[in-house]
């Protein structure tokens, strides 16, 4: 054995293992690895874009937050006014009403007095028919005087 034919034999089996090596099994391999790449690319991008996702969603969620809050602080703050209206309106009607019924008594106050005044002025009337009466010993006919009574009223 010539050390120079094995070296050759085995440079030339070595030869033919790295050939079919870079025909059948690197290609293979190539692309294993190119896919590979491929999908770790695509999932480090798709990692990059939900996290910007959820960057946007976080200040959306942060506004739709903020807007909640104050359209409930204007809702509460309308419901303030709504009651503070109604409690003024509440006040005007009673005080209307409270001045209503002021003016009805005092309506019912001043009937009343024109009705004893009515009924004094009668009373006087007799009073100094009798009294006339009793001083001219006879008696004096009410419906013959009744304009003189009147007028005599009216003084009273």
């Amino acid at each position: 054995m010539n050390i120079n034919a094995t070296l050759i034999g085995q440079s030339i089996a070595f030869a033919i293992f790295v050939i079919f090596c870079m025909k059948f099994v690197w290609p293979p391999l190539a692309g294993a690895i190119a896919d590979r790449q491929r999908k770790i690319a695509d999932g480090l991008n798709a990692a990059e874009k939900a996290k910007a996702d959820l960057a946007t969603a976080g200040a959306t969620a942060e506004q739709e937050l903020a807007a909640a809050k104050a359209k409930a602080a204007s809702l509460i703050e309308q419901a303030n006014k709504s009651a503070n209206q109604m409690i003024e309106d509440a006040k005007l009607q009673a005080q209307a009403e409270a001045e209503r019924i002021r003016q009805q008594a005092r309506d019912a106050v001043d009937q009343e007095i024109s009705k004893a005044r009515e009924s004094l002025r009668a009373e006087v009337a007799e009073l100094a028919v009798l009294g006339a009466e009793k001083i001219l010993q006879e008696k004096v006919n009410s419906e013959a005087h009744a304009n003189m009574l009147n007028q005599l009223a009216a003084k009273l």
